[in-house]
């Protein structure tokens, strides 16, 4: 998750958790080059490796650890974590890796990165929203779009 923005930019999904995997993850995350200057991490083993620990150092990736159970030290990404555990992870029951890849998909790219309101950028979203003309609500027509089977809608102006 990018924490200027909140744009989730990289996700997957795996029943099996390893170093090398979250390695890979991190390196499509970031491509070409373009590596943080720190990475924020909990005391989770994988990240506490020595393998995932010489990879940031051979990128020039300075660790910031937080502290034991303290979760509000990196409280971007729990909020994310929590927000989609709440609104997507206890409503639909997923088959398996692949399913839920998809639901993450099309919660995240339709509608978390794009619809999703944000305090902490001053109400915006992650990927900016059209600007519309002003109209009365007389005049507006919205056409509503269902995300994940209706569990959720987004709405834009009827052209």
């Amino acid at each position: 998750m990018h924490h200027k923005t909140r744009k989730v930019v990289h996700f997957n999904v795996t029943s099996n958790p390893t170093a090398e995997w979250t390695i890979q993850q991190f390196r499509n995350t970031t491509p070409y080059g373009s590596v943080p200057t720190y990475l924020i991490h909990d005391n989770d083993p994988i990240f506490c490796s020595k393998a995932f620990q010489a990879f940031l150092q051979s990128s020039d990736i300075t660790t910031k650890k937080t502290t034991y159970r303290t979760p509000w030290q990196n409280a971007y990404a729990e909020r994310v974590i929590g927000t989609i555990k709440r609104e997507l992870v206890d409503q639909v029951s997923s088959l398996n890796e692949q399913h839920l890849r998809g639901l993450l998909t099309e919660y995240i790219k339709g509608y978390y990165n794009t619809h999703w309101i944000h305090q902490g950028i001053n109400g915006k979203t992650p990927i900016p929203s059209p600007a519309y003309l002003p109209t009365s609500a007389e005049d507006t027509i919205l056409e509503a779009t269902p995300i994940l089977n209706g569990l959720y809608h987004t709405y834009k102006k009827a052209a």
